[in-house]
């Protein structure tokens, strides 16, 4: 399992103290708040405050004392060590855990494996089988469990086959 996870993208700087506004990639906004360290750049920082709205956090950083030190961080992503997030929720995985599953139906047939998720209000998955990329949404009746120990994600395939979309067209 990968060490870091990819919590958040830094969208700007906000006001003038170094203070970073960011796009949290976690379920609960809120989790961000209680994560006490990030990796940013490659380059590890001491949280010094966390506030959040209903969409965006606002982290202050130390050693990022102006604006312009919290410029040099816009677009860049913001990551956590595992050991300080929260366990997924249950039912729930972190993206990182998830690529590289087989996908398979609930008979046990394999109809390919994870390449991404892309995250939405429902993620996205992102599924290669014999070379040609399909995407399938985490909704509803789709996906009946996921098991990272195993390293598989259970469709159901009457409904998987119902909303799933080849990308590309034939050569």
């Amino acid at each position: 399992m990968q060490r870091t996870i990819v919590i958040a993208q830094v969208l700007k700087p906000q006001g003038v103290r170094g203070e970073i506004k960011v796009k949290p990639l976690l379920d609960d906004i809120a989790d961000i708040k209680r994560i006490p360290r990030v990796i940013v750049a490659g380059r590890e920082y001491k949280v010094l405050s966390a506030r959040c709205d209903a969409a965006f956090a606002y982290l202050g950083l130390a050693g990022i004392a102006d604006r312009d030190a919290a410029e040099l961080l816009r677009g860049k992503e913001v990551e956590a060590s595992r050991e300080d997030l929260p366990a997924p929720a249950e039912g729930r995985a972190y993206i990182v855990d998830v690529i590289g599953c087989a996908v398979c139906t609930e008979e046990g047939e394999r109809l390919g494996a994870v390449t991404n998720v892309l995250p939405a209000k429902t993620d996205v998955f992102v599924m290669e089988r014999e070379g040609r990329e399909w995407m399938f949404p985490a909704a509803d009746g789709v996906i009946a469990e996921i098991d990272v120990e195993k390293g598989v994600v259970t469709v159901d395939k009457k409904r998987f086959e119902e909303v799933a979309l080849l990308q590309g067209k034939d050569e």
